[in-house]
């Protein structure tokens, strides 16, 4: 654009150039002066359609760069959470990847410089980036995928139809809304319909858990679905509703960190009894594991250096 006004501006004063010097000579001079006007207007015409060309190739440069932003760049490297939602997303684009053992590792990894970017859950994102958070100097950027949250539970254990069943009661009285608002979620929360528990005739999960005693929730630290208060306490949105479903059990909730790549592993083993720490629900752990009723909405960001 300031090309053009340059152009514009040289133009008018060829013009006004010309006319000063006719000023108001014979009546020849109007026919010379009308030809110039005539000549310099041709000339205003062509440098404004090179100025508006040049305008549109910079648009068309913008509009490429923004392409590229929403697929990332493949010169970088990424750093993801071993076995999670954002590995599987980075490598779907072909990204160069750095795999550690949290989300939180991935937000240290950028801020301290060693990788370009992470790529974690949008609603970690919201809590753990940007002003008055842990990472005020880090932004996220471009959504790389839609999906949602659940819970899994061993293959077969009628433990997912309980957990479904306080799904459904939690939110038709508001229980599940409050819990959600007082971390910031409430706004990704999926409607629950009202479920009826089934118990299995043979193996019940929920009959051994009873039994036991307690609940074994296995989880990563990942704020605000599961993380320490101050005290040391596991607190979060998924961290109280495992404490709301151990409590109509009737047993004590007891929290445990995973490595998150081996989560069926755990599960299958009997160390824990459930996965709830923010779970997206794809092919592999719905054909793995027995899953609830999604309850959260969610995406993988690719977050980087605010500047």
């Amino acid at each position: 654009m300031k090309k053009k006004l340059a152009l514009m501006l040289a133009v008018s004063m060829t013009v006004g150039g010309v006319l000063t010097g006719c000023g108001s000579a014979s009546n020849d001079a109007g026919p010379a002066a009308a030809d110039a006007a005539e000549d310099a207007g041709a000339g205003e015409d062509a440098a404004a359609a090179e100025a508006d060309s040049a305008d549109a190739a910079e648009a068309d440069g913008a509009e490429d760069a923004g392409a590229a932003d929403a697929s990332g760049d493949a010169n970088l490297v990424y750093a993801v959470e071993a076995g999670s939602a954002g590995e599987a997303a980075a490598e779907e684009n072909g990204f160069q990847t750095n795999v550690v053992a949290s989300q939180a590792d991935a937000l240290m990894e950028v801020a301290s410089g060693t990788s370009d970017a992470a790529i974690i859950d949008l609603l970690m994102a919201g809590a753990m980036i940007g002003e008055g958070t842990s990472y005020p100097n880090l932004i996220h950027t471009t959504e790389l995928t839609t999906e949602e949250y659940g819970v899994g539970c061993r293959k077969g254990s009628d433990l997912a139809s309980f957990i479904n069943s306080v799904f459904g009661e939690s939110y038709a009285d508001g229980t599940m809304e409050e819990t959600a608002a007082v971390y910031g979620v409430q706004e990704a929360l999926v409607e629950q319909a009202a479920s009826e528990f089934v118990e299995s005739g043979e193996d019940s999960d929920v009959a051994y858990i009873k039994d036991k005693g307690t609940l074994i929730v296995g989880i990563t630290e990942f704020e605000p679905m599961d993380y320490k208060d101050g005290s040391g306490e596991w607190i979060g949105f998924d961290a109280d509703m495992a404490r709301i479903t151990a409590e109509k059990l009737g047993v004590e909730a007891q929290f445990v960190v995973i490595d998150w790549d081996n989560k069926i592993m755990e599960l299958d083993s009997g160390n824990i009894d459930v996965v709830w720490n923010g779970m997206t629900l794809t092919s592999e752990t719905t054909s793995a594991m027995e899953c609830t009723n999604a309850y959260c909405n969610n995406a993988q960001v690719i977050v980087v250096p605010a500047e």
